[in-house]
């Protein structure tokens, strides 16, 4: 079995790979070749193949001195632009907040949520976006700071996890042109008679817009159905068909998709949620932006 190797001994081999010999390692490393070549000997001991060959007045790679010498450089070019990394993260320091975002909530709704922490000086924002599960797992691990739901946390016996609640949003119907006038009169009557978008079941908002449809004896005539709010607009704008969205975005959407408000789809809510392993926040940025909500 070959011991662990010597990261030392390596860099030994890369310095004479790229000079091409040992005693031109040597002169740059200003060592003596004997100890330089028993560096090189120790490493391809460790790994237990022959890595340089002998050709004319030099050496050459292997086979496996190649597939060396590529993660050598990979290794030694990260490590020399080391110091320069350390030295910008120490003069510029950041602020560094990881946040998950459930794939069904409206994109335009969460750039208002983290209104309050965007203007931060030297805020490094992480935006990860996933399936709810996915989100709370790292969340457990400290991955994330905290996860943007528009459902609070299921109960977990092996997660203590908390839910904030940071707001509501109505909810209304939005359409080109061309479908708002098509669908104007008798409203909301009149959605049963064009085609309509509509989240998928894994959201929370779409089981009510399921009972409000029954609730006035309405058969929807789904052409579409998306689990990403944004995709959704964004074929909602091109034409395809009439869809809700939460009326917090409601300048943001009219400027962004050029589409138009039909009407209210009345008693539908949307919630949002931010998650975090804390019953008291301690990030800074987590508390400014649960600071309507603490």
């Amino acid at each position: 079995m070959s011991t662990p190797f010597n990261y030392k001994h390596l860099y030994y081999f890369w310095v004479v790979a790229k000079e091409g010999g040992i005693s031109r390692a040597a002169d740059k490393l200003d060592m003596a070749v004997q100890t330089v070549s028993a560096q090189v000997r120790e490493l391809e001991r460790s790994l237990g193949y022959a890595l340089l060959k002998p050709a004319g007045r030099g050496l050459v790679l292997t086979e496996a001195g190649q597939a060396a010498m590529q993660q050598a450089d990979q290794i030694f070019q990260l490590g020399e632009s080391l110091p320069a990394r350390v030295r910008d993260a120490a003069s510029t320091p950041t602020v560094r907040l990881a946040v998950g975002i459930c794939d069904g909530l409206p994109k335009l709704v969460v750039h208002r949520l983290l209104l309050p922490i965007i203007t931060e000086p030297n805020l490094r924002l992480l935006c990860h976006e996933g399936e709810l599960d996915d989100l709370l797992g790292d969340l457990a691990l400290h991955r994330l700071d905290l996860v943007l739901s528009d459902r609070p946390a299921p109960s977990n016996p092996n997660i203590k996890l908390y839910s904030h609640a940071m707001g509501s949003s109505t909810i209304a119907w939005y359409a080109t042109a061309t479908l708002a006038a098509a669908s104007s009169g008798d409203f909301p009557q009149s959605l049963a008679s064009v085609p309509l978008l509509l989240p998928t079941a894994h959201t929370a908002v779409r089981a009510r817009l399921d009972h409000w449809f029954e609730q006035r004896a309405m058969r929807p005539r789904i052409v579409g159905e998306f689990a990403d709010s944004a995709l959704l607009k964004t074929f909602g704008a091109s034409g395809m068909g009439v869809f809700p969205a939460a009326e917090w975005a409601h300048d943001d959407l009219l400027t962004h998709y050029a589409v138009q408000r039909l009407g209210s789809c009345d008693g539908v809510t949307e919630h949002f949620f931010a998650i975090g392993t804390e019953k008291k926040v301690q990030h800074p940025l987590v508390q400014r932006l649960l600071q309507p909500a603490l």
